[in-house]
């Protein structure tokens, strides 16, 4: 499996961004896609996950402002941030949770880079 992120960039607080993770490869083997980020001299922490069937989990901290979304016929998850803080900036890692009959295994995306200015 090989996932493709794109979408950061340097945004005001308040505003709005959306990342998009394109998987390829051995899709099938995908129960679940999601977004991790890691801030400087932080560890990485889970932002947002989905799993096929759709059942959504989100930290405290991006609750009511960050929504995740897949679109299963394009192997894409999406992650859509509003009202951006200046802590949210990190870079932001695509993540997907595969299995297989006697194996799972985590891939990342490369990440992108989240700036948000106060």
């Amino acid at each position: 499996v090989q996932l493709q992120a794109s979408g950061g960039g340097l945004v005001q607080a308040g505003g709005s961004l959306r990342l998009s993770c394109a998987a390829s490869g051995s899709t099938s083997r995908i129960v679940g896609m999601g977004w991790y980020r890691q801030a400087s001299g932080k560890q990485r922490e889970l932002v947002a996950s989905i799993t096929n069937g759709g059942s959504t989990n989100y930290a405290d901290s991006v609750k009511g402002r960050f929504t995740i979304s897949r679109d299963n016929a394009k192997n894409t998850v999406y992650l859509q941030m509003n009202s951006l803080k200046p802590e949210d900036t990190a870079v932001y890692y695509c993540h997907a949770d595969a299995w297989g009959s006697n194996w799972r295994r985590d891939y990342w995306g490369q990440g992108t880079l989240v700036t948000v200015s106060s």
